[in-house]
């Protein structure tokens, strides 16, 4: 993986057009931005290229538009708040055909420190194929390009591949994007050990390469979250109506056999949390119970990890040097079943170690939960840093020029 790449620090643009792709899909309600995170991530790379003097044109997707442009999905109400945070008007130049003349008389007008925002990208149908004339579209207004948008860099689009293509200048990442290469991409690829990885989340599908990548650079693997059944059921152990894929047998049997050929430890749950029925709703109070995994009643599920596994994997981050966290472990949505990612949140909390948390589900119930501060690192993508986890090249992150 060619990680060594061009940054914002690597480049001089006072008076030249600045194209930075953000990430700003941000929710909305009623127009309003109900979290702004990813806006105030964007923040200092953007503060850096106004500071530096270029001519500041912002560009992101929003939601999945179907049909061209739709008032929903506008990047209007981005540009308000972005403008407040800065503190400098950010210039909203609507136009359905992202860069039509609105865009380009906006551009046209700009000097050096302005910014501006265009319209959703994704009101381009060409966007997400990759097509050339949208890419040679945006590159018609910019001497520069940026890119800032981890959460979509394992994603080959106009905004973020296609239009390096055509921009002449040079294409650098962000602070954000430099910030994900760093602790994702080189945790994985050349961590200081010990090196634990902590996977959880519902299904073994999603993580089928993750798991397979991740037990050939780490020294523990630890599983937890719905996942963790399909493996104790290739172990043989009874799991009653717990979640599981029973076309991954083979495959878990695989895993364990990999790991120990490969002196890895590899950490399953030795109890669990069981209840009969999912809660519904998601927070409702549930009667549950603890029992050694290989003895999960007929008529019960597993819900979370028991107190015994609580400590096990809590015990192997202690000695870790660098921890990736990727999935819960367990339904932690639910008070009474969110033990278990309490504690391994917790652990990690406390540890000296660098700990990466990889977006997604974990990254929420770390924030949700309070332990957020306390990491070296929450990535802002969810399938992009699975990606990374699984040791794939990220075209987003490939497109942009290599440090001599």
């Amino acid at each position: 993986m060619g990680l060594n790449k061009k940054s914002v620090d690597d480049i001089n643009v006072k008076g030249l057009r600045v194209l930075c792709r953000c990430d700003f899909n941000v929710p909305l309600k009623d127009g309003k931005i109900t979290d702004e995170n990813r806006l105030v991530a964007a923040l200092p790379t953007i503060k850096k290229l106004i500071a530096d003097g270029g001519r500041v044109i912002l560009c992101s997707h929003l939601g999945k538009p179907k049909n061209g442009p739709e008032e929903k999905f506008s990047l209007a109400p981005v540009a308000v708040r972005l403008s407040e945070l800065l503190g400098q008007e950010v210039k909203f130049a609507a136009d359905g055909e992202v860069v039509g003349e609105n865009a380009k008389n906006a551009v046209a007008a700009m000097k050096d420190g302005d910014v501006i925002l265009l319209e959703n990208t994704r009101f381009r149908k060409e966007e997400t194929k990759n097509i050339d004339s949208f890419s040679e579209d945006l590159a018609s207004i910019a001497d520069v390009f940026v890119n800032d948008a981890f959460g979509t860099a394992h994603r080959a689009h106009c905004s973020n591949v296609g239009v390096t293509k055509y921009v002449k200048g040079p294409h650098v990442v962000g602070y954000l994007m430099q910030k994900e290469i760093d602790f994702l991409g080189n945790a994985v690829e050349t961590p200081v050990r010990p090196f634990v990885a902590i996977l959880g989340g519902a299904k073994v599908a999603d993580k089928l390469n993750v798991i397979s990548n991740l037990l050939e650079k780490c020294d523990t693997l630890i599983i937890g979250g719905g996942m963790a059944y399909t493996f104790l059921k290739a172990q043989g152990k009874e799991i009653g109506t717990s979640l599981c894929d029973d076309t991954k047998i083979d495959y878990c049997k695989e895993m364990i056999a990999k790991a120990e050929s490969l002196g890895k430890k590899l950490y399953l749950p030795i109890d669990t949390v069981v209840t009969k029925s999912f809660p519904d709703p998601i927070d409702a109070e549930i009667e549950v119970c603890t029992v050694d995994s290989d003895k999960i009643p007929a008529d019960q599920m597993g819900m979370d990890i028991g107190e015994k596994t609580r400590e096990l994997y809590a015990d192997a981050v202690k000695s870790a040097k660098t921890v990736v966290w990727n999935g819960p472990m367990g339904v932690f949505e639910n008070p009474i079943l969110a033990k278990g990612t309490i504690a391994v949140a917790k652990a990690l909390a406390e540890t000296d170690a660098t700990t990466i948390i990889g977006g997604g589900d974990s990254a929420a119930a770390v924030n949700q939960l309070g332990f957020g501060a306390k990491m070296t690192h929450i990535s802002t993508g969810g399938g992009a840093s699975l990606e990374f986890l699984e040791g794939k090249e990220l075209p987003g992150v490939a497109a942009a020029d290599d440090k001599d």
